[in-house]
């Protein structure tokens, strides 16, 4: 896992070509224009799920992570914690294969994310997004798919 902020994106480009593309996307894209929903940037290598929402406590999370993507996770405006763990202290209840969804058990730390602040979470980076800080606000995120 990897928190980190914007204007340092430039030092994760280097990760690959998939990776560079999400970034300048970010740089080059009016962030709060974008409709929500998928838009496919290499087909199913790499996709922005935009979304807006309002955080919720963590009696309401669940604790997840992928197998076949890479999230990059950015806040576009306002404040979310995040849950982390890595896989291995997890105990697995399901996974969706058509989802790319597992559901895990287990203890994590948390962080908070601002405006201009990411995540890079790979397959073994459990996670709880979607948190209240102080309490529940609005937040509108991408949510970078990157296949491995």
């Amino acid at each position: 896992m990897i928190a980190d902020h914007i204007e340092n994106a430039e030092r994760y480009a280097a990760l690959g070509p998939l990776f560079k593309q999400a970034f300048d996307f970010l740089r080059n894209q009016k962030l709060d224009a974008l409709a929500d929903g998928r838009h496919d940037l290499a087909g199913d290598s790499l996709f922005a799920l935009v979304q807006g929402y309002d955080t919720k406590p963590q009696s309401e999370g669940f604790w997840e992570a992928h197998r076949r993507y890479i999230d990059l996770q950015f806040i576009v405006w306002g404040v979310e914690r995040i849950g982390y763990a890595p896989l291995h202290r997890m105990r697995l209840e399901s996974y969706d294969e058509s989802r790319d969804l597992a559901v895990l058990h287990g203890d994590g730390d948390f962080l908070t994310l601002t405006e201009g602040c990411f995540l890079l979470l790979w397959p073994e980076d459990v996670h709880m997004p979607g948190l209240q800080a102080a309490q529940s606000a609005p937040v509108r995120k991408i949510v970078f798919k990157i296949a491995k």
